[in-house]
């Protein structure tokens, strides 16, 4: 199987940058083919402008969707773009691994997403959840908090992380058709000692080798 790790956090040492290390060695011990995007080790430009097109569908007036469609119609996409949009299309599975930020995404990955989810080639002309362009294929969220778990159940400080998750996984992930497995949280990893982190990253090594038997999370319409 091909994966895409998309990782986006700005320091290798982070346990994020564990996080990743663990999962490429664990699919790859698995036969599997593994990429990673890494987004700030690529200075990956985050803003969806007109750099990310070769053609130009309207010189007078930049809306985004349009410059999309018209760019996968005509080999338009800019070729740093363009290899991104290539890794997702031929994943089997798609992970993030990211820090959670303000209740999201970081901005970095989120622009990607903006991007690299290009109207026309991803999605677009009926191709939508059930008709998705990625329809039997695998899509879920890995991430780090620096709030215990405690803090991300339905009545905790923060709130059900599913809920705050949401837009993630029914609004991209589900939008274009994957099907989306639960999230991995790490909770505060920079607040427990080194057996606490080591059995976090464990956690993770098991969970990542049975990722492809694991039934799909039932995220539901809104």
């Amino acid at each position: 199987m091909r994966i895409l790790i998309v990782h986006a956090h700005p320091e290798a040492n982070s346990f994020n940058g564990a996080m990743t290390r663990v999962a490429v060695e664990a699919l790859t011990d698995q036969g599997h083919d593994v990429t990673v995007s890494d987004l700030y080790a690529m200075d990956f430009h985050a803003p969806s402008d007109r750099s990310n097109f070769a053609t130009v569908a309207d010189e007078g007036y930049f809306k985004p969707q349009a410059e999309e469609t018209h760019a996968a119609s005509h080999g338009g996409f800019a070729p740093a773009l363009e290899a991104e949009i290539q890794k997702l299309e031929t994943c089997d599975l798609l992970i993030f691994q990211f820090p959670i930020w303000w209740f999201g995404l970081p901005a970095i990955l989120k622009g990607w997403v903006d991007r690299v989810f290009a109207m026309g080639r991803i999605y677009g002309h009926g191709r939508a959840y059930e008709e998705g362009k990625f329809r039997g294929r695998r899509a879920m969220l890995s991430l780090t908090t620096g709030a215990p778990a405690d803090s991300w159940v339905a009545g905790g400080r923060h709130g059900d992380i599913d809920a705050i998750l949401r837009p993630i996984h029914r609004g991209i992930f589900q939008f274009v058709g994957f099907d989306v497995l639960r999230p991995h949280l790490a909770c505060s990893p920079a607040r427990v000692g080194d057996n606490e982190r080591a059995a976090m990253l464990d956690d993770w090594r098991q969970r990542v080798r049975g990722l492809f038997d694991e039934a799909p999370m039932d995220v539901g319409p809104y």
